[in-house]
């Protein structure tokens, strides 16, 4: 990888009396990709600081989902002109092409990965930049885990997804939660 990419946390996601997906601003060369635009209080938690780091909606190229749950699927409708990726294909208008995930390069520094986890169909985009590896994924709700997610159908798949992210991942953005560094501590 170039290592040319960069991201820029939109929207810390949370559980709580609510729930907010994790949103992710990922940009290199032309591609200005969104991350799971799905459920936030309010829109422009998602548009205002996609404003402040320079783009508009109509500049986004591509989105990316983690899964299809509502809470990270719900603002797609927001870039209406990108093309959508998830763990099986690529969508834009009326088109769906099929393509496993695993591997597939967004840019140069940016790729996914098939890991099932959450869901059998959960994928990760990991953003290779100059000062490390992000890796965008539902593996982990926030740093605090939880150890046992709770809708994972089968928890070795889990521990393989989670396995997976940890040995290329300097930082993890969590599908609820602000971005960490992961340690010995890390749920596994």
């Amino acid at each position: 990888m170039d290592n040319r990419a960069s991201w820029t946390l939109l929207t810390a996601g949370y559980v709580t009396d609510g729930v907010a997906s994790t949103v992710v601003l990922v940009v290199e060369g032309d591609v200005v990709a969104v991350v799971d635009p799905g459920m936030v209080r309010d829109r422009s938690l998602i548009v205002d600081p996609l404003h402040a780091a320079g783009y508009g909606v109509s500049d986004v190229t591509d989105v990316v989902l983690s899964h299809h749950h509502p809470d990270h699927t719900l603002n797609i409708a927001l870039f209406a002109s990108a093309r959508v990726h998830d763990f099986q294909a690529v969508y834009r208008n009326d088109q769906w092409t099929r393509r496993p995930a695993d591997g597939v390069l967004l840019s140069p520094s940016v790729r996914f990965l098939h890991v099932p986890g959450h869901t059998p169909q959960d994928m990760a985009t990991v953003v290779a930049t100059r000062d490390g590896v992000a890796v965008c994924t539902h593996a982990w709700w926030s740093e605090a885990g939880p150890a046992e997610d709770p809708y994972a159908p089968d928890r070795d798949q889990l521990r393989t997804a989670r396995e997976r992210v940890l040995a290329v991942a300097d930082v993890v953005i969590p599908g609820h939660g602000a971005p960490f560094v992961p340690t010995a501590d890390t749920a596994r």
